[in-house]
């Protein structure tokens, strides 16, 4: 019952943060606890889902390559630019953060509570943009092995 009361909150607060993302999760999670399809689907979920979810991301941001939008053209002049060697590095830097995520999540999945509960305030209060959990896990493994060391 908790369980379910809990989800509930979570597409309440998603409604009312307009996360379009966190509401479809908590209703597809309803569903899947209503049907009696949980047992089953959630450790696979669990197990899985971030790396499948990676994955759409990744075939999301290869679209305009897929497409010819982006090709070696667009490539090479935009590495003519500062800024694109300032957003390479970033790119590169916030997917070495999310690889931490991912380690993060995996050996402590409880974080992702506190996780989707800081996204969703975000969103809410200061009109944020819900990037997902891996980048905040990321980020907190960062601030929680600098912790550890003092």
């Amino acid at each position: 019952m908790q369980a379910f009361l809990f989800l509930f909150l979570l597409v309440v607060i998603s409604i009312v943060a307009k996360n379009q993302s966190l509401l479809i999760a908590s209703l597809f999670l309803l569903a899947l606890k209503a049907a009696g399809l949980d047992m089953k689907w959630f450790e696979v979920m669990q197990k899985n889902g971030i790396n499948w979810g990676v994955t759409v991301i990744t075939i999301a941001v290869l679209v305009p390559i897929a497409t010819g939008a982006i090709g070696f053209k667009e490539l090479g002049a935009a590495l003519k630019s500062p800024y694109a060697w300032i957003a390479l590095a970033a790119g590169i830097l916030v997917a070495l953060i999310a690889k931490n995520g991912v380690v993060l999540l995996a050996e402590d999945p409880h974080i992702t509570t506190a996780l989707v509960l800081g996204t969703v305030l975000a969103v809410a209060l200061f009109n944020g943009v819900p990037v997902g959990p891996l980048i905040g896990a990321g980020i907190a493994y960062y601030a929680m092995k600098l912790f550890s060391a003092f």
